[in-house]
């Protein structure tokens, strides 16, 4: 019920290592910094010779860094890399405009990163992600493949397993997130008011997770809605929905739906109120 393969489908996972020998899902959590001191594959650095904020548009291509005779065709769903008349297949775009903070990067195939999105490391961005405008990935992050890191969306020592989508306005701190979809503005808490490590309750037993920081679990499947929150260790089950400014605390199996109970008061109108 609170395993790693409870909420995810791992069979596919580039991150499924993060969760070996787990008896709780919110484990991997704490074994990210371990994860990327062992996988992170840099290969930023020729990209940003030494500097912070990217001068010139630059592809990666099948490890090369390409400064030059290259176009970009925005026409379609995600821009594609043209040269010499072909396709560059697999080629990744860094637009001038966005910083990239060290070296400490690993960009996959297929993926952009737009103008003024901010990426510090470590972090390992898959295959055919998009980090927008204005996105701030602040460290100690992992995300999948085909991936939406949004506008003004802020990611820190989190996870996003693949097909995840934050697009909008989101905040994902201390998190993992499968195959979901933020609605905008969502924001996933990770730190309690009262200090005190984070513990979670399910059926009258309580899980002490050993976290201080703790934001939410979300399970393949989720569906959040504009302007929703989570409380410090949140978990949606598979297929959870929680409503348009609805705000989620502790568990939920999956499939449950999660609203904000609506209150009407109706006013009888009299001719005298005309």
């Amino acid at each position: 019920m609170l395993q790693a393969a409870d909420f995810f489908d791992l069979v596919q996972c580039r991150f499924a290592d993060l969760f070996a020998g787990t008896e709780y899902v919110w484990e991997g959590l704490g074994r990210i910094k371990d994860y990327l001191k062992e996988n992170l594959q840099p290969n930023v650095e020729e990209a940003r010779q030494g500097e912070t904020v990217i001068a010139k548009t630059v592809i990666i291509h099948d490890g090369m860094v390409i400064r030059a005779g290259f176009q970009i065709d925005s026409s379609g769903k995600k821009p594609v890399v043209i040269m010499e008349g072909k396709e560059l297949t697999g080629a990744s775009i860094i637009y001038a405009g966005a910083f990239l903070m060290d070296d400490q990067i690993y960009i996959g195939k297929n993926t952009v990163i737009e103008p003024a999105a901010l990426v510090r490391g470590p972090a390992i961005i898959g295959d055919g992600t998009e980090v927008r405008h204005g996105a701030y990935i602040r460290g100690d992050v992992l995300v999948g493949d085909d991936c939406v890191v949004g506008h003004t969306t802020e990611m820190k020592s989190s996870v996003m397993l693949g097909g995840s989508k934050a697009g909008h306005f989101a905040y994902i701190g201390d998190s993992i997130l499968g195959q979901v979809n933020l609605g905008a503005g969502t924001k996933l808490a990770n730190l309690k008011m009262i200090d005190s490590k984070v513990t979670i309750t399910v059926d009258g037993k309580s899980y002490q997770t050993g976290l201080r920081k703790f934001g939410a679990i979300f399970g393949d499947g989720v569906e959040t809605g504009c302007n929703s929150v989570s409380t410090p260790g949140t978990l949606l089950g598979k297929n959870a929905l929680l409503y348009p400014n609805g705000t989620a605390r502790g568990y939920y199996p999956p499939g449950t739906i999660i609203k904000v109970k609506q209150e009407h008061q109706l006013k009888a109108f009299s001719s005298r109120d005309h």
